[in-house]
């Protein structure tokens, strides 16, 4: 049998497709169960460069393997193969190590002496929904005011702009933290006009002790969507998460227990079906997903394939493999992994549904988070189920709330860590 081989030259350009007899044994791939007209086979690597991906079509058009440009227009299924130091050495893809470097001077500590971008930057660092940065910022004369860009609105996922709201909150909560880490603790007000937007006035007061735990975190908190360990978490440090994530108008409720947590599971995966069946929900995913370092670096946002362990690719390739591989079951059984492999599940209901507790929603998952970084656990957000409207009376049953709207829902437990995802440089976010 022969495989269909896209090649890359040692220059990281592109070499003509061929076809190439592999001398490895051709391998079925289980999660290609809905391709019934493709094997995946596992080929070395050419002379003329390095063989990165494969199609192998059982059927051929007139004796010849049909060769890439066919496949990606008419069928087929494609799988990626030498990926790891191949990828990342590829100089048109770039390499993990210029990802790090960027991404490492985003997350500098801050200074002594911080200006007002010293701020912004810190402020910029916090979670946010698909790493969009929905956000740009104001400064005065002893004010930055944080406002929403609507311009990176993702209206299928976020109609109502929830997750904007929602995102301005973890960003206000650092630049409340980093103010107040160099005794200029200050007062954040919401300010309704205009559709509203945050205002952060300095003061000169300092942290107390275990605010500087959070901001400390500050630099090192990322959402980490892997697996993890399992662990529980013990009951004191459940204590200390919930009293850090205390908000005025915001309820956390916090879940051990594998029944209800299993309860969570399949309110994720029941939304998460919705999202996958929804053509413009994976149209507007894929406009944030970043395939490899270069492309991520460039764009300053989005998500990195591999922030979620997955292989990195040349940027025209990532969106076919999404068409071939990315399906309901897969994720959904991902998530059920990931789910079950977590020490607990955190839900944040906010006390009324406007844009001002929204804002407080972040605030209160910001803290969470932070805190949460600082006792050596990883979180990540499963929030499909009040992405996906008809869910959130059920979400908001199981909690004990019927009537309100669950804001985020976030799982944590012990795990390895994962690349950063990248930030804009400070002047990008800049009103």
């Amino acid at each position: 049998m022969y495989c269909a081989a896209i090649l890359i030259n040692p220059a990281g350009n592109e070499a003509p497709v061929g076809t190439y007899q592999p001398r490895m044994r051709c391998v079925r791939d289980e999660r290609l169960h809905s391709f019934a007209n493709c094997d995946t086979i596992q080929c070395q690597s050419s002379s003329v460069g390095h063989l990165i991906s494969v199609v192998v079509p059982q059927k051929s058009r007139g004796g010849q393997v049909v060769v890439r440009r066919q496949i990606l227009a008419g069928g087929g299924a494609l799988a990626v193969a030498g990926v790891g130091a191949t990828y990342f050495g590829l100089r048109h893809m770039g390499s993990i190590e210029d990802y790090n470097a960027s991404v490492a001077a985003t997350r500098t500590s801050l200074s002594p002496t911080p200006e007002m971008r010293d701020f912004i930057r810190y402020a910029t660092l916090a979670a946010n929904s698909h790493n969009t940065q929905p956000w740009r910022f104001r400064s005065s004369a002893g004010e930055i005011e944080i406002l929403p860009d609507v311009s990176r609105r993702i209206p299928i996922v976020d109609p109502d702009e929830h997750h904007i709201f929602a995102s301005l909150g973890c960003a206000a909560e650092n630049l409340a933290l980093a103010a107040a880490a160099r005794g200029q603790a200050g007062e954040l007000r919401f300010k309704p006009a205009n559709g509203g937007s945050l205002v952060f006035t300095f003061g000169s007061g300092n942290s107390a002790s275990s605010e500087k735990t959070l901001f400390d975190a500050i630099p090192f908190r990322q959402s980490t969507r892997s697996d993890y360990d399992g662990k529980s978490v013990s009951t004191a440090d459940l204590q200390t998460l919930a009293s850090a994530a205390k908000v005025p108008g915001v309820d956390l409720v916090l879940i051990t227990d594998r029944a209800p947590i299993d309860r969570v599971r399949d309110l994720v995966i029941a939304a998460n079906s919705v999202q996958m069946g929804d053509a413009a929900f994976l149209r507007e995913l894929k406009t944030w997903l970043r395939y490899n370092p270069r492309q991520a670096i460039d764009a300053g946002d989005g998500l990195f394939s591999a922030l979620t362990g997955n292989p990195t690719t040349p940027a025209w390739l990532g969106p076919h493999l999404i068409d071939m591989f990315y399906s309901a079951k897969t994720e959904n059984e991902k998530y059920a992994r990931q789910i079950d492999s977590s020490a607990g599940v955190a839900i944040f209901v906010s006390q009324q549904n406007n844009p001002e507790h929204w804002v407080l929603a972040g605030r209160a998952s910001q803290r969470f988070a932070l805190q949460a970084t600082a006792l050596g656990l990883k979180h990540a957000f499963i929030n499909q189920p009040v992405e996906v409207a008809r869910f959130r009376p059920d979400l908001a049953a199981l909690v004990g709330m019927p009537g309100r709207r669950p804001d985020l829902v976030m799982r944590f437990g012990y795990g390895a860590a994962l690349p950063f995802s990248v930030r804009r440089p400070v002047e990008a976010v800049l009103a």
